[in-house]
């Protein structure tokens, strides 16, 4: 009974990483798209973005552009590994987005809203990516 209750918890186990993994890889994927197209966007010199006077961090909305789109071309491929749930894509995964969300709190005067909405997707996908137990991994 007891080796049951063990095999039944180490599959849930294995569930839950696997569901973490692919809500991580959707969430990555998404939200790389989304900074893809910003980027684009960006470089383009759409008329979408604030522009702020006073900001510490002020760069060329150009040079923006090529970082936002560089750093989502990353996350979507990283995310197209973690739906193999492959090791390394989960821990490049975690540095892709943590940059991201470096990023996304550089250009805040830029887009706010939609900066602080990537920050918490980021965030939420470094969570997914890192609450798994090393020995429920799937991959």
């Amino acid at each position: 009974m007891a080796t049951s209750t063990r095999h039944e918890r180490a599959a849930g186990a294995r569930a839950a990483a696997t569901g973490l993994t692919l809500f991580a890889a959707v969430m990555l994927f998404v939200a790389g798209v989304l900074d893809l197209f910003r980027g684009i966007m960006a470089i383009a010199q759409d008329d979408v973005f604030v522009t702020t006077p006073n900001y510490v961090f002020k760069f060329d909305l150009t040079s923006w552009g090529w970082i936002q789109l560089f750093l989502g071309l990353a996350a979507i491929i990283v995310s197209l590994g973690l739906f193999t749930t492959a090791t390394w894509a989960r821990v490049v995964g975690v540095g892709v987005a943590a940059l991201l969300i470096i990023a996304n709190f550089l250009s805040i005067p830029y887009y706010p809203v939609w900066s602080l909405t990537l920050i918490a997707l980021y965030g939420f996908t470094i969570w997914a990516l890192c609450v798994v137990q090393r020995d429920s991994r799937t991959g």
